[in-house]
């Protein structure tokens, strides 16, 4: 139990009273020193009280939103003190940040606060409530608890915007490896029955005849190549040039890459997104359905300590086998940057970079930018909001 200011100075009124009182021995100051002690005890007595039986509750409406968009929080708290007390006080934490919301003080009733959270960032944030503040009706003494309730977790998940689609190399779009597939005859995945409208040269003739009935080659049908997505997963860049700077960069950097795979599995295409974070995972699929998923795994990504990007650039090389289009999304452009991306553009397919920035006229990106559009990479700009 803590005094407050106006607790100090009642008790040095009483103190100041009851030396008053046993000097001149006045009964106005022994009636000023009783009634000052009445309120001592009263005001402690239903403090403690108050405390002892205090208990809260919490509720969070949703565990996932979109960026800019509101949970809502639900916090509940009582007592059982019958004596009027001050209203009880709560505080919470959301983001890095301490917010408080004031209750009622009425007795064996549960008081509840609607609590409006701003999802204004990307990210896994946790809810809690740290202490409940109880206070008489004076204002002579305050005691803080610790509520044991346990934490809610809202999982904040970027927002896809548009974006022009990517462009796929010239002949790896699928269609021209399925036109060489079906045209060799030496290498057919299975057989079936002939069916009117069939090309005559499909017709599997020495099998025909042992079985006695038309029979036409099937041949597989390539997978369309892959849009490789390469995110920048270490702390971003450039973002102490505004308040937020960095966590506005961070929701850039994973809306873009949602944008991207969001345009691509719309028809179909499969989209790779290796993640090397601090938590390392790989997303793959060729579903919208699983864009979900996409979005909560960046959502949990801390964006800090990840792996060197350039040696991501370098690592993902194997993979161009299969790619048709390579998306870079970094908040650094730097000579090494460059010569990664590069290197995958002379590899076969096409290069976009999203170059995530507050500084996109900066002089010092103009060199790089030239280079990479020497080697027929395209280069874009993103403004974080």
């Amino acid at each position: 139990m803590t005094m407050t200011r106006r607790g100090l100075a009642v008790l040095t009124a009483l103190l100041t009273s009851g030396f008053c009182a046993l000097s001149l021995g006045g009964s106005l100051y022994y009636y000023a020193a009783i009634l000052l002690l009445v309120v001592l005890l009263y005001s402690g007595i239903s403090c403690l009280w108050a405390w002892r039986t205090a208990e809260c509750r919490q509720h969070l409406n949703t565990p996932v939103v979109k960026r800019g968009e509101t949970a809502h929080l639900s916090l509940k708290a009582r007592h059982a003190c019958p004596l009027p007390i001050a209203p009880l006080t709560g505080d919470f934490a959301y983001g890095g940040q301490q917010m408080d919301c004031i209750f009622g003080a009425a007795p064996f009733q549960d008081m509840e606060k609607r609590m409006p959270l701003t999802a204004r960032h990307v990210g896994l944030y946790q809810v809690l409530m740290t202490q409940l503040l109880v206070q008489d009706i004076f204002g002579l003494f305050q005691m803080k608890k610790t509520p044991t309730v346990n934490g809610s977790s809202l999982m904040v998940l970027p927002r896809p915007f548009d974006i022009e689609k990517p462009r796929i190399t010239l002949g790896d779009d699928g269609s021209a490896a399925l036109s060489r597939t079906q045209e060799d005859y030496n290498a057919p995945e299975d057989v079936r029955t002939y069916q009117p409208g069939d090309a005559m040269k499909r017709i599997h003739w020495k099998l025909s005849s042992r079985k006695r009935e038309l029979l036409v080659r099937r041949f597989e049908t390539p997978a369309p190549p892959d849009t490789l997505i390469l995110l920048d997963c270490d702390t971003p860049r450039g973002g102490d040039v505004v308040p937020e700077g960095k966590e506005n960069l961070r929701d850039a950097l994973c809306e873009t890459a949602v944008a991207v795979a969001n345009l691509q599995m719309e028809d179909g295409s499969p989209v790779r997104l290796p993640i090397y974070g601090d938590r390392a995972n790989e997303f793959s699929s060729d579903h919208k359905a699983s864009l979900a998923l996409l979005q909560e795994m960046l959502a949990c990504q801390p964006f800090g300590r990840g792996e060197d990007f350039a040696r991501v650039l370098n690592l993902e090389l194997r993979r161009m086998r299969r790619t048709g289009a390579t998306i870079v999304v970094t908040t650094r452009l730097d000579a090494e940057i460059v010569d990664g991306v590069s290197r995958i553009r002379r590899m076969g397919p096409s290069a976009r970079l999203y170059l995530v920035t507050y500084t996109p006229d900066s002089p010092d990106y103009l060199p790089f930018v030239t280079r990479l559009q020497h080697h027929l990479v395209e280069v874009c700009y993103v403004t974080p909001a």
